[in-house]
């Protein structure tokens, strides 16, 4: 049995995105007051983080966003299957740009390009329930 990811959990997935890079902005800002400098990040690291605040917002707020664990079960592997991709991806797009790999911007460009990812798959594909 197939089904495409729902407006809703687009919206979702969107969001905790924008949360993560947020975050990651606030961090920043904090490590330079002090005069730290930030630590090299991946698209990798930003995947995870992503991984990981979708199954914390699951245990906590599930059902009445309309999440399941089985949501996270699928994103995980639709993930998993676009990392080699995305990271790529993410890569080349920094070298073009010539900014710096901050947290935020990889953060950024990550989300923008597994989006990308998965609005491209054909909708069988998107997220099954194997």
């Amino acid at each position: 049995m197939a089904m495409r990811l729902s407006g809703r959990q687009i919206g979702l997935l969107k969001e905790y995105m924008h949360d993560l890079v947020e975050q990651a902005k606030q961090e920043e800002a904090t490590t330079a007051a002090f005069g730290y400098s930030s630590k090299p990040y991946r698209a990798d690291q930003a995947i995870s983080d992503l991984l990981a605040i979708l199954d914390d917002r699951i245990e906590s707020e599930g059902v009445q966003v309309g999440l399941s664990v089985e949501f996270l079960h699928h994103m995980w592997t639709l993930c998993n299957k676009a990392n080699d991709q995305v990271q790529d991806t993410v890569w080349l797009q920094r070298s073009l740009d010539g900014e710096p790999a901050t947290k935020a911007r990889v953060r950024e460009l990550t989300y923008r390009v597994l989006l990308e990812y998965l609005e491209s798959l054909p909708e069988n594909l998107r997220l099954s329930s194997d």
